[in-house]
Formats: structure tokens, sequence, C-alpha cells
């Protein structure tokens, strides 16, 4: 019989236990690194072959900018999967994703896409997503109403990004807008799912029998079509289509998400996404013919339309219960 063993220490535990005697480890939990999963780091310049890479990824030697270890993340954990991709246009990925999941209780997910005009982007969305996730997983080992702590999670996020801003003010002379992200979420059980957001990134179910997208963007053009002013067509090509009316951020103030809940009857999984993915594939039945695939193939076919923007895909898949 294989001995069980923390899987932050390595002591031995028991099926049974619930925390590592060792090492205080919750043994129901596991989630994605603090501070996010992260690629491969470079041993070395890829120009000149040195050792010497500084902090800010610049060789010491010959000045080459070298590849970060956050230009493309992948993780797995348990039937749960994501990667993470800069694109082939954007100097650095300021998209983050965090999820984990609680033994017998279910699973949560987030995706925060950084807001590129804005200061520390990348370190706004990081921060709100593992904010967020540690909320959703402690609402499922408490058993809490899903839709509040959806609601709660936000308000995490949002203190998690105000407080880059005070533990490092803007500096003069810099871009000086506030760290900022967008926000998307699941947190699933063995019988209904719930899904928050707060900006453009999105949320879909994909079935064989049906798919269909679950948020509405907090855009200017999608308030537009929503009330009769612009057509759909008209709004993908307005020049303020990404221009957010909602966003979690320093200067966003407290924000509430939208929340809904849902209780599929068939297997599926739940896509969540930033709009490096959906600015090419956005209708449901698009993504859909991608169902059997791991999200390395959905984060490709965005690679291959262009790759303007970052790409971050996230899939949880679920089943009834019964």
């Amino acid at each position: 019989m294989d001995t069980l063993k923390c899987p932050e220490c390595f002591a031995p535990v028991a099926a049974e236990d619930r925390f590592c005697e060792a090492c205080g480890r919750n043994l129901l939990v596991r989630r994605t690194p603090l501070g996010g999963p992260t690629g491969p780091a470079q041993a070395s310049c890829i120009l000149c072959g040195s050792p010497d890479i500084d902090d800010e990824d610049y060789c010491t030697q010959c000045g080459r900018h070298q590849p970060s270890a956050r230009d493309r993340v992948e993780y797995t954990l348990g039937a749960v999967s994501g990667v993470s991709d800069r694109g082939k246009r954007r100097a650095r990925n300021e998209d983050s994703m965090a999820f984990g999941h609680v033994a017998g209780k279910g699973v949560a997910a987030v995706v925060c896409d950084g807001v590129a005009s804005s200061e520390r982007a990348e370190q706004a969305s990081q921060a709100a997503a593992d904010a967020a996730v540690d909320v959703l997983l402690n609402a499922l080992i408490d058993t809490a109403d899903p839709e509040q702590a959806m609601v709660d999670a936000v308000a995490a996020s949002c203190s998690a990004v105000e407080k880059l801003v005070e533990d490092e003010p803007l500096e003069p002379g810099g871009r000086g807008v506030a760290p900022s992200c967008t926000f998307v979420s699941t947190l699933v059980t063995e019988s209904s799912v719930t899904v928050g957001w707060v900006g453009d990134s999105r949320a879909y179910w994909l079935s064989d029998e049906g798919s269909k997208q679950l948020t509405t963007d907090d855009t200017w053009a999608a308030q537009l079509v929503a009330e009769g002013v612009l057509t759909e067509e008209q709004a993908r090509t307005d020049r303020r289509a990404h221009v957010l009316s909602r966003w979690i951020g320093a200067d966003a103030g407290r924000v509430e998400p939208q929340v809904v809940t849902l209780q599929p009857t068939s297997p599926g999984v739940f896509l969540l996404c930033s709009d490096g993915l959906h600015n090419y594939r956005s209708e449901p039945e698009d993504l859909q013919s991608l169902l059997p695939c791991g999200p390395e193939e959905f984060v490709k076919v965005a690679l291959d339309a262009g790759g303007h923007d970052n790409i971050t895909v996230v899939l949880v898949p679920f089943a009834p219960a019964d």
C-alpha cells in the first residue's frame, strides 16, 4: 500500500487527515501557487549564452531582454487546466489565472486581464486572482452561499489591487493610471455553478447539447448595444468596443460583480478566458468545435489568428452529480 505524503513538506499523512501535523497544510485544498504559476526561467541568454540575467530579465553581458517566466504558463490541477500566453504583439503577459479545488466540495477558478494602459497591470491581475480564489475556496470549505461568496471574492480583489498603490504609490512621470484589471470567475459544486464577472473577460458553457456565453461585457460598446444605439455588428468595429465601463482597480472604487447561477443537466466544460481569445472566437458555436481539446488548443487558435493580445484560457469540466 502506498504511503500518503503531504504535498508541501512530504511528511507521511493519513487518508482521514485534514491538516498535515508537520507543516500545518490543509490537505483538502489544492490551488495554483500564490503569485501565479510560471513557466521555466531562462537559464542563460538567448543571444550570447551568458548565465548572468538580472531581475528585470536583461542579460548583463549583451543587454538582450530575455523571455519572462510569465510569457507562457501552463498548469493542471486535477481535471482543471489553464494556459496563459503573452501572444505575438504584447511586450509582456499581463493576464493572470488562479484555480483550486476542495476535496469533496468543488472547484474555484479565476481569470483576470490586466488593463494595459494602467501601471503594474500584471501585478494587479495576479493580486486580484489570488485574493479571489482564496475567498472562493474558503466558501467551498464552509459551504457558504456561492453568490455572496462571489461578491466577497471581488471585494477581496479590489482590496488587493488597492494595496498595490498603498505599498508603492504611483511615481511622478509614470503612466499615472492606477493598477487595474478585469475579472471573471466560476465556483463549481456537484450540483450548481456560479459565475461572476467585472469587465470584459468572459465565461462560456460548452456542451454537446448546446453552448452559450454566460457573461455580458462591461464595455461602453456593449452598453450601447443593450440600449439599442448600436447593433452587435456595429459594436464590433466601434472604437469604443474595448473601453471598459466597469473594472477592478484602485481608481474604480468598490464594485460588485454581475452574478449568475446555473444547474446544468448535462456534462460539459466551463471556459474562462481573457479577450485575447474571444476577440477571435466570440460565438459559443465557434468555441464548441474545440470542446474535446485542452486549453492549449484554444490558445493556439488565437495565436494562429494573429495573437494581438495576451491569451488566457481555463477549462473546468462539469458533470451532474446524478
